[in-house]
């Protein structure tokens, strides 16, 4: 990411950026309040709220990002990869959707059968509302029994995440204009979509498809001891020094990663006005269109797929999560606390 962020800011600023490592979104918010472009009245009235009252702006969300600064530290770009925990969600709202579509298929097929045995066209049936609850739930229990069988396939195309890696770049619309000329003819950084959102939320989406280096990433991981980082996961301080070109045989040599085109009024309504970035995710996660059990269970099993490696455990002798079961999301939480051997806050022993 950091290579892919100096080539691409590199199409559009001379000076080459200044990486800074941040947590939390109250550490981006900060360096947005510095601007870097003529002050409107509404970034001015967004400033001023934001100083008056941090609290109500997610200060300590997460973010495992770096920011782009120029030379008068003003933020011309970011990137990111997102946690375990988003990745969760975008897997929950895809698979989702997609069977949605299944069970909605079925149920229909079930309609039918029903028309074909009265005699009717399937438009003359009448279907009373609890009845359609029925179907739609009988074809939910189908579509478990599949998972527990094995039996379900799964449309990889549907279901593909293109986001886990992110960028945006910051400037005026003429700079933006420019890179998005300069990549349209780029046969190293082909975009394979492009989306426009507008309303609230003001910014252009690119997916771009990019050519990467394993070696590249190998000797990186050597010269910086990055081993060293990841003691605490299970794995021994040998194995770990070999390095990762075990993990990385085979893999594909092409990743892809969305990149936002923004301008700074842009950047700072996503940030702090009224398309905030926290309250979008908020609206996401009540506006799916299928809440069923299973698009949860999802969820909750990439969660603790993830939080098992990142734990001290290298082992587990049964997934805790079935795609076909029902649970709480205490229940995700405390499978998560046995991961790394936190006590449960029992109360009666």
């Amino acid at each position: 990411m950091e290579v892919i962020a100096g080539e691409l800011l590199s199409m559009v600023y001379r000076e080459p950026f200044r990486a800074q490592r941040i947590h939390s979104k109250g550490e981006l918010r900060n360096a947005l309040c510095k601007g870097n472009c003529h002050m409107t009245p509404r970034m001015e009235e967004l400033f001023l709220l934001y100083r008056e009252k941090p609290d109500y702006f997610y200060l300590e969300a997460p973010i495992n990002g770096v920011m782009c600064l120029d030379e008068e530290d003003h933020l011309i770009g970011l990137y990111r990869i997102k946690r375990p925990r988003r990745i969760a969600e975008k897997a929950n709202r895809k698979i989702a959707n997609w069977i949605f579509q299944v069970v909605q298929n079925k149920a229909r097929r079930m309609a039918e059968d029903r028309a074909t045995a009265f005699g009717i066209p399937l438009q003359m049936l009448v279907t009373p509302a609890e009845e359609m609850v029925r179907e739609f739930m009988n074809a939910e229990t189908a579509i478990s029994r599949s998972f527990m069988e094995g039996t379900i396939e799964f449309s990889k195309e549907d279901l593909t995440i293109f986001d886990v890696g992110g960028m945006k770049i910051v400037g005026d619309d003429e700079t933006l204009t420019i890179l998005e000329n300069k990549l349209s003819g780029n046969s190293d950084y082909p975009i394979i979509a492009r989306e426009e959102y507008h309303g609230k939320y003001e910014a252009r989406s690119l997916i771009l498809e990019i050519t990467w280096d394993p070696e590249t990433v190998c000797r990186r991981y050597r010269d910086t001891r990055s081993w060293e980082k990841y003691l605490d996961r299970g794995i021994s301080q040998a194995v770990l020094a070999q390095g990762l070109e075990p993990l990385l045989e085979g893999a594909e040599n092409r990743i892809s990663i969305e990149l936002i085109l923004t301008n700074y009024p842009d950047l700072v309504e996503s940030e702090l006005g009224n398309s905030i970035h926290e309250e979008r995710i908020l609206a996401q996660r009540d506006n799916k269109i299928y809440k069923g059990y299973i698009p949860t269970n999802v969820e909750f099993l990439l969660e603790y797929l993830f939080a098992v490696g990142f734990s001290p455990k290298t082992q587990i002798d049964t997934l805790p999560i079935k795609l076909w079961g029902r649970y709480l999301p205490d229940t995700l939480i405390s499978e998560i606390r046995r991961l790394y051997d936190l006590p449960e806050n029992d109360l009666f022993y």
